[in-house]
C-alpha cells in the first residue's frame, strides 16, 4: 500500500527558553538537532506505523539564528520510502511573537528505519506523490538517497582497505 507524504506529516512547536540558549541569547544548534530528530521521528513512525530509529541526519543547514523567547515550528514529512528506511525531510521555522514575522531557520534531511517487534528493519509503504511539490521532493530524494548509498560503498570499502593495512601491519 502506498501513502501520501501528507499522510506523515508532522508539526511540533517550541518555545525557545533561556536554558536552551546561548550566550549570544540564541538557540543551541544542538537543540535544535534534538527537535529535529523528534519531528522526523514522528512523520516517520506515521508513515510506516513502526518504532523507528534514526539511521542518519545527511545534512542540516542553519539559515537564521532563533532569539530567547520565540516559538520555533518544526514542519516534518517523509520525502521518500525505500524497502525498510525513509528520508524525512524538516524544514525549522521561527516566529518573532510580538511582530509575527516568520523565518526559515532551518532545513534537514534525516533517514529513519521502521523495526519489527524484534528489532529488526522491517518494510514500509512507499511514497505516493501527489502535488508537483511532492513529486519535486521525491525525486531529489531519490537522488539523495543514491548518494548516500554510494558514499556508504565508499567508505566500507575504504574502512576494509584499512583494516587489512592494520592487520598486516600488526604482523610486521
Amino acid at each position: 500500500m502506498k501513502k501520501t507524504p501528507e499522510s506523515s506529516s508532522a508539526i511540533t512547536t517550541e518555545l525557545v527558553l533561556p536554558s536552551d540558549a546561548n550566550f549570544l541569547g540564541t538557540v543551541f544548534g544542538g537543540k535544535v538537532m534534538s527537535w529535529i530528530d523528534i519531528t522526523a521521528a514522528i512523520a516517520a513512525s506515521r508513515h510506516s506505523r513502526r518504532t523507528v530509529v534514526t539511521a542518519s541526519l545527511d545534512t542540516l543547514h542553519f539559515r537564521a539564528p532563533v532569539k530567547v523567547g520565540q516559538i520555533v515550528y518544526l514542519k516534518a514529512r517523509v520525502n521518500f520510502a525505500a524497502r525498510t528506511s525513509m528520508e524525512v525531510g524538516v524544514r525549522v521555522e521561527s516566529e518573532d511573537p510580538l511582530t509575527g514575522r516568520i523565518t526559515h531557520t532551518a532545513t534537514a534531511y534525516t533517514t529513519f528505519v521502521a523495526l519489527d517487534e524484534n528489532g529488526k528493519p522491517t518494510p514500509v509503504p512507499a511514497i505516493s506523490p501527489k502535488t508537483a511539490e511532492d513529486k519535486r521532493r521525491h525525486r531529489e530524494a531519490q537522488h539523495r538517497r543514491e548518494a548516500r548509498v554510494q558514499l556508504a560503498e565508499r567508505l566500507k570499502k575504504e574502512l576494509s582497505g584499512t583494516r587489512r593495512k592494520r592487520r598486516r601491519q600488526t604482523f610486521v
